[in-house]
């Protein structure tokens, strides 16, 4: 039994608590958020903006959002040990001479000597070329290492020139003209000064150590009939041997795949806002642009329209990781896809063996986005001597030709679940979405109905 004294002074406590405010957890704003209030610091400490790689963060629609409707009863799966499922793709069937043959549907982006360095774009070509895919120059110019070690090289011929010149256009496999790109469409490329070597100025006829800021539109054309005259001018000294592709940003992928077309291209490269090896302003690449799950129906619909499909062949870039995301974009109707971020990953970018370094710099391995600063401790996106020694391109190269292979054996496996003996008869019917905006971007049901946002169903 509690005595009466103790009663009390429990009974005064009671009182005495209930006269105070009861204890909240603190609360943060969705709005102002931890990252966005150190963006407010940064900007008001500095006066610049930011100025990063590493493509869009924010969480968008994206291929995660689709399944697959494998075969059960209704469809007829194929044997994985005893079926083949085939991957080869021909790009520039069109009017190019000399369409390039690839054994798998993945090609490398085009990534630029001067972002990268010399045993980075050497890994490449021969992490390419061993899978049985193209790899591309990049803003820049044709590097040695990088012809030298590829099979099939496309060359990039972008608004600034640099390195641009008719020898090196003849010796690529196919030329690359870039309109646009999914981390900046609508905006130029930069390069400080501090990547701007011996090496890289005299490519780029560019004074050493200085800022270089590339063009964000071509000098010599205004519009798709400018562009008509530039493919006939590239075709003329290539003797139409070469396949020319037309890469636009994911803006307005109908109106822009349509005018590519009408002007001549023999191939589209569409890439979408997660695309993220360009380094540029952070204000462009999570604010300009469409997620790339967005970017590929209605660039099939604009090839559909003008009775195109698979005669220019599609190729979708941004944010591909893996083979589930190549069958992804196959069902869609795009024809191959094109990878950079994850490359640069497999041949040794980001690795959380130089995670001291990366520490150094006040980031981490997972999260280091500033490759135009040149300081990346992997060796990749610099032009430091000694930083770039840490590359060994032989066994970078087998590295990216094993993650290549990886993808497309993932890929094949979907197809076969799907009953499909090539990777191209992937199609929509093949897929659900999980989620209302999935489902509209990509016109593919929602999972458990046969609703297609704005085009009816149950």
């Amino acid at each position: 039994m509690r005595s009466a004294e103790t009663m009390l002074s429990a009974q005064k406590q009671d009182q005495t608590m209930s006269h105070k405010h009861p204890v909240t957890t603190p609360r943060k704003s969705a709005t102002f958020d931890d990252y966005t209030l150190s963006e407010i610091r940064r900007a008001a400490a500095t006066g610049i903006y930011d100025i990063r790689g590493s493509g869009a963060k924010r969480k968008v629609p994206h291929f995660d959002d689709l399944l697959f409707l494998g075969a059960s009863m209704s469809r007829y799966p194929l044997e994985g040990y005893r079926e083949k499922c085939e991957t080869a793709v021909t790009l520039g069937t069109r009017f190019a001479k000399k369409p390039i043959e690839l054994k798998i549907p993945i090609t490398i982006a085009g990534m630029s000597f001067g972002s990268l360095s010399g045993p980075a774009k050497e890994a490449l070509g021969r992490g390419a070329t061993l899978a049985g895919t193209s790899t591309t120059t990049g803003d820049g110019g044709m590097t040695e290492e990088e012809r030298g070690h590829s099979e099939t090289l496309v060359y990039q011929y972008l608004p600034s020139r640099y390195g641009m010149n008719p020898r090196d256009l003849k010796r690529a496999d196919a030329i690359e003209i870039v309109i646009g790109q999914g981390a900046k469409p609508g905006g130029g490329g930069m390069l400080l000064g501090q990547k701007i070597s011996d090496r890289v100025a005299h490519m780029r006829n560019l004074p050493k150590g200085i800022d270089q800021r590339s063009a964000c539109r071509h000098p010599d054309w205004t519009g798709p009939d400018d562009l008509e005259i530039k493919i006939q001018e590239l075709r003329e000294i290539t003797d139409w041997q070469k396949p020319i592709f037309i890469k636009v940003g994911g803006a307005r992928p109908y109106y822009d795949v349509a005018l590519a077309v009408k002007a001549g291209a023999d191939v589209i490269v569409l890439d979408g806002m997660q695309g993220g090896t360009a380094a540029t302003q952070e204000v462009f690449i999570e604010h300009v642009g469409q997620p790339t799950l967005a970017c590929i129906r209605p660039a099939v619909k604009a090839l559909q329209d003008m009775g195109m499909h698979r005669k220019v062949q599609l190729i979708v870039s941004g944010g591909i990781r893996n083979g589930a995301d190549v069958a992804k974009a196959l069902a869609l109707g795009a024809d191959a896809v094109s990878i950079g971020t994850a490359a640069l990953v497999a041949i040794g970018d980001n690795d959380p063996k130089w995670e001291e370094d990366y520490n150094a710099l006040g980031t981490t391995a997972g999260a280091y986005d500033d490759w135009h600063e040149g300081r990346d401790p992997a060796g990749i996106t610099t032009q430091d001597a000694d930083l770039m020694k840490r590359v060994d391109p032989i066994a970078a190269g087998r590295r990216l030709a094993n993650y290549l292979k990886v993808m497309t054996l993932e890929a094949q496996t979907i197809a076969r679940a799907c009953g499909k003996n090539h990777v191209h008869n992937l199609e929509p019917e093949d897929l659900c979405a999980l989620n209302i905006e999935a489902a509209a971007m990509a016109g593919v049901p929602l999972a458990g109905t046969s609703w297609i946002p704005g085009q009816g169903g149950f």
